[in-house]
Parts: structure tokens; C-alpha cells; sequence
């Protein structure tokens, strides 16, 4: 019996028409449009496809995206400073630095730099605090947040279930399990050093496979019914495949698409932190 999809471009299209529906609302009231600073070192082909598509989602739903992009050469000193500038600039709701940055930049300091309440990706120490410690008022990341909207959106009780996260990213696999135990799952984080993987994944009723590693989970390691959520992005011959290997659709009650799972979700959330981020500075 085959899986049910866990369609992330649909609820992405949904999530952005609700913000399109709210800045017009806004907006109509006589409020500033949202703006989101997108910040990209460099010249990687990838990366300036990720941004363009964030700020096309920005600007389908009324956000205003403002480009900005340096040269690979740059210091860390010079982009604090522009950081630095965007928190002063009380027309910018959100920042998005844009990752990976070429090997001089000091990340930690230029996160460190930008201002909490405009961190829409929600890497931030304090934001990190926040989610770690379970309170209001955090800025959750992305890719995490898509994931459990998705499954909550698609009725999988979270709420008592076991919960596998195989990979432990502070981008997605640490923060994922923390979002997921906030919702009161019983949660493994695993990794590909991990004895007896296997074991630990059939205990799972919600899977998460993060890991990087193609194919890395098989479908003898998945629970029969299990939601397994495939993030990882790997590229075999010039396609994006996930970590997840053949025959898993057969087994999993909920699965999503790879891609189109989780990476539309990352970008409905950037948006939706964006959105946010507009409403708490000027309510």
C-alpha cells in the first residue's frame, strides 16, 4: 500500500496566499509592506538559485526583497558592517545571510552581529536559546519548522509518538528534534555513526532523515505506517535524490516527495518568519 504524500509545494502555496492575504491587509490599513534583505558572498550558482527563489516567494505575497551581493573577497569585518547597517534600517523587517559563505567569513561572529528579532532564519544564539528552552517568542528555523507543519497539517499525532531524527545539523536535525519534543513526541537523535541504526529507525512512528547520506535509510529500517520525512538535498547525476532508498514508499503510511517536500516548506516559513518579524517590530 503506497504511502500519502506529504505534498510541501501545496501547503507552501497555501501558507503563502494566508501571508499575501494578511500584508494586503495591512498594507490597506496604511502599514509598511514587509521588506526582507537577502545577503549573498559570492558567485555559487546554487546558492543564487536558492535566493532568487526566496525572493520570488517574497515578492508573490506582497514582500518587499532587496538584493544585496558582495564579492567572495570580502571580509568579515565588512560584512558585520552591512549586517550592522540592515539592523539600524527600520524599513527591513528580516535578514537572510545566505549560507555557505566563502572560508574567511567567521559565521558566528556575523550571526552574533545580526539583530534577533530580524534573524527570519532563526539561527541567532538567542533564537536558538528559545527553541532549546521550549519559550515564546523564538524565531523557529526554516527547514525544522516546515517539518512539522507539514506533518501536523497532514493529522500525524506527534503528541506521544516516537520520533527518530537521523542527522544532528544544527540547521535541521538538533532543531527538529527539539520542535518535535516541544510537541510532546519521545525523541532519538541518531546520526550516521550511530550502532544499529536499524534499531533505532523501525521504533519509529515519525522518521526523520537528515543525514546527508544517499540511500542511508532502507525500507527494512522503516516502521510499517511510519511518517518518514526525507530532508537531505544529495545530488547523484545532476538530480537532487534524498537519503531515503527504494522500496520505502511501499512500507511508510506518510512520505514526503523529494524534492518538493520539505524544501517548499523552508521557503513558506522564511516568509512567514518574515512576515512576523514585521508584525512584532511595528504590531
Amino acid at each position: 500500500m503506497a504511502a500519502k504524500m506529504l505534498d510541501g509545494r501545496k501547503l507552501a502555496g497555501e501558507i503563502f496566499e494566508e501571508i499575501r492575504t494578511r500584508v494586503s491587509a495591512r498594507v490597506a490599513e496604511g502599514k509598511p509592506a514587509p521588506a526582507l534583505a537577502t545577503v549573498l558572498v559570492g558567485d555559487d550558482r546554487a546558492s543564487d538559485v536558492y535566493v532568487r527563489s526566496k525572493q520570488k516567494n517574497a515578492k508573490q505575497v506582497g514582500i518587499d526583497a532587496r538584493d544585496h551581493r558582495l564579492p567572495a573577497s570580502i571580509t568579515t569585518d565588512e560584512l558585520v558592517e552591512l549586517v550592522s547597517s540592515l539592523n539600524a534600517d527600520a524599513s527591513v523587517s528580516g535578514v537572510l545571510i545566505q549560507q555557505p559563505v566563502p572560508p574567511q567569513i567567521d559565521m558566528t561572529r556575523v550571526i552574533a552581529a545580526l539583530d534577533p528579532v530580524k534573524d527570519v532564519d532563526g539561527f541567532h544564539p538567542v533564537n536558538v536559546g528559545l527553541v532549546a528552552l521550549g519559550l515564546a517568542g523564538a524565531v523557529e528555523p526554516c527547514t525544522p519548522a516546515g517539518i512539522v507543519e507539514l506533518l501536523e497539517h497532514a493529522g500525524v499525532s506527534i503528541s506521544g509518538a516516537e520520533a527518530v531524527v537521523v542527522g544532528r545539523s544544527n540547521l535541521v536535525g538538533k532543531p527538529a528534534a527539539l520542535l518535535l519534543l516541544k510537541r510532546h513526541a519521545t525523541v532519538t537523535i541518531c546520526h550516521t555513526r550511530t550502532r544499529e541504526l536499524a534499531a533505532h529507525t523501525r521504533r519509529a512512528d515519525i522518521l526523520v532523515a537528515a543525514a546527508g547520506k544517499v540511500g542511508l535509510i532502507t525500507r527494512e529500517m522503516v516502521k510499517p505506517g511510519a511518517a518518514v520525512v526525507d530532508v537531505a538535498a544529495n545530488w547523484v547525476g545532476g538530480k537532487q535524490v534524498g537519503d531515503l532508498g527504494p522500496g520505502v514508499e511501499e512500507v511508510a503510511g506518510w512520505l514526503t516527495p523529494n524534492p518538493g517536500g520539505v524544501g517548499p516548506m523552508t521557503r513558506a516559513m522564511l516568509i512567514r518568519n518574515t512576515f512576523n518579524a514585521e508584525v512584532r517590530r511595528r504590531p
